[in-house]
């Protein structure tokens, strides 16, 4: 589809080649400046003017995203409407093609930056659909959707994400809530209180009820769910939550509530659990039938995922209940996957929440005990958005953290004498720094020998630099390191990851 309109694409000398690539269709006007990034709206309308670029020639101006400043200047200079148009070159396709199809670009914004506004735009147009009243009323009519608590779920909702809070006991009321909210904060739906195995703590059950009141006032009003495996826990839990995990053959007879219970394959006090994906179908659907005729009211099956080298037949297991089961409500523990695979959380979550979205697994218990395993609410919150279109591709958000969609060619030509970098040796200087990362902030010690005479802390490498240099007399050196370290910290902070000064962040795999 051709972009609307005569366009014309304003770029640097080194760009040229790929904006005219990627540009098919458009004219393209080449400034002598030789990096895009270096414009400004001013010197473009400079350029433009000086080439003699009148108002009829153009229905539109599409300047680089890089440039700083708003291409509002641009137009009123020439009485052409002026955007800016995306970082890299390479998303100039899709640029033109949403034109084309009238999505409107910013002034001030960089395109691409846009389409990721639009696509979580969309994201929210679809939750709240799902959260309008009338809607909720018409799916709760179907056998696949249920009410836990105050929230729907179920097949015609977005997949619910269960923060488990492990051994909530041994952390107390105040450190629950503390955890129970970050989940909040992250993108959980609903807060899974798990127990501690081989313990029986009565006593903070009745806890829950003021759990409960202290999430609300934390600003979420949310189900809480109840993982235990101890009997007498769950029996006294009974009145306080909304959600019951770990029911099984073992204990199915004693515990009949009309609350949602989550049903296992699995005998604990015997420890039975069938392994072969066939038999464990076949035993949960007799569980599960044997639960309805004692009273249970709603029965949500999980075969239990299973870690690898055994992930394969729990999926297989997924998939054969899912065929012979279509109307049910499935949990999934996707946790258990993550944590037990030294590899990156994020890729993991994205394909765990994909296979989700297939075999419709409606409820996805996630913890974030280990450090690899941080962030891995909001990577499922991320990957269940991303799943609520048909192809988690393309859609202007995504969960590549450390690799990239499209390579970004930035080089220049050599020009002159190269010379081969050598390090020289560094002096010692009276005033040195000790640099950590906490509470999200960046923190900077100042000592001159033994003595600690100052502490800097902020949010962004740049601050803490110029705090530095306007007290202490340092070294363009030892400035450039205090920089390098700042940075790496920052990226530590991004990531999550921990910081300690002159420690590289990363392995060296590739």
């Amino acid at each position: 589809m051709k972009p609307p309109g005569k366009i014309l694409l304003v770029t640097g000398k080194l760009a040229e080649p790929l904006v005219r690539k990627y540009g098919k269709g458009c004219d393209v006007f080449v400034t002598p400046v030789s990096v895009a990034a270096f414009l400004t709206p001013e010197l473009i309308v400079r350029y433009l003017k000086k080439a003699g670029i009148r108002s009829e020639d153009y229905d539109l101006i599409l300047i680089p995203g890089l440039v700083r400043g708003s291409a509002e200047l641009i137009e009123d200079e020439l009485g052409i409407p002026a955007f800016k148009g995306p970082r890299n070159a390479m998303d100039l396709p899709q640029t033109l093609k949403a034109l084309s199809e009238g999505f409107k670009l910013s002034k001030e914004l960089p395109a691409d930056e846009l389409f990721s506004f639009d696509a979580l735009k969309r994201v929210e147009d679809i939750r709240n659909k799902t959260k309008n009243r009338r809607y909720i009323e018409k799916a709760l009519k179907k056998p696949w959707n249920i009410m836990i608590g105050n929230l729907p779920a179920g097949r015609d909702f977005p997949a619910r994400i269960l923060g488990e809070v492990v051994d909530a006991p041994k952390l107390g009321t105040e450190k629950t809530v503390e955890k129970a909210i970050y989940y909040l904060r992250e993108g959980a739906d609903i807060i899974d209180i798990g127990m501690v195995a081989g313990e029986t703590n009565l006593d903070f059950i009745e806890a829950l009820p003021e759990i409960r009141e202290r999430i609300k006032e934390g600003g979420f009003e949310v189900p809480i769910s109840f993982d235990s495996l101890n009997t007498a826990e769950i029996e006294k839990a009974l009145s306080y939550a909304d959600l019951f995990l770990s029911v099984d053959e073992g204990n199915l007879e004693r515990l009949v509530t009309q609350k949602p219970v989550v049903l296992i394959p699995t005998n604990q006090e015997g420890g039975f659990f069938p392994v072969k994906p066939a038999e464990r179908v076949e035993f949960l659907e007799g569980l599960k039938e044997k639960a309805l005729d004692l009273g249970y009211n709603t029965v949500i099956p999980d075969l239990i995922l299973e870690h690898v080298p055994h992930l394969a037949r729990s999926v297989t297991a997924f998939q054969l209940y899912r065929e012979r089961n279509p109307e049910d409500i499935l949990l999934a523990g996707v946790g258990n996957v993550v944590e037990l695979y030294d590899a990156d959380s994020v890729g993991m979550n994205a394909l765990l929440a994909g296979i989700a979205k297939e075999l419709s697994i409606n409820l996805l218990l996630t913890t974030e005990v280990s450090a690899k395993a941080r962030g891995s609410v909001r990577e499922l919150r991320r990957a269940v958005d991303m799943n609520l279109f048909e192809m988690p591709k393309d859609l202007g958000f995504d969960l590549l953290i450390l690799k990239e969609k499209r390579r970004t060619d930035w080089r220049f030509k050599p020009d002159g004498e190269v010379i081969e970098a050598k390090e020289k040796p560094v002096k010692l200087e009276p005033v040195y720094f000790r640099i950590w990362v906490e509470e999200g902030k960046l923190w900077v010690n100042a000592h001159r020998g033994t003595e600690l005479i100052l502490t800097i802390v902020g949010e962004e490498p740049n601050a803490i630099i110029d705090t530095v240099l306007e007290h202490f007399p340092v070294s363009p050196r030892h400035a450039f390191y205090l920089g390098r370290e700042l940075e790496r910290a920052y990226t530590a902070l991004k990531l999550r990851r921990s910081y300690v000064q002159e420690v590289e962040l990363f392995p060296g795999f590739y």
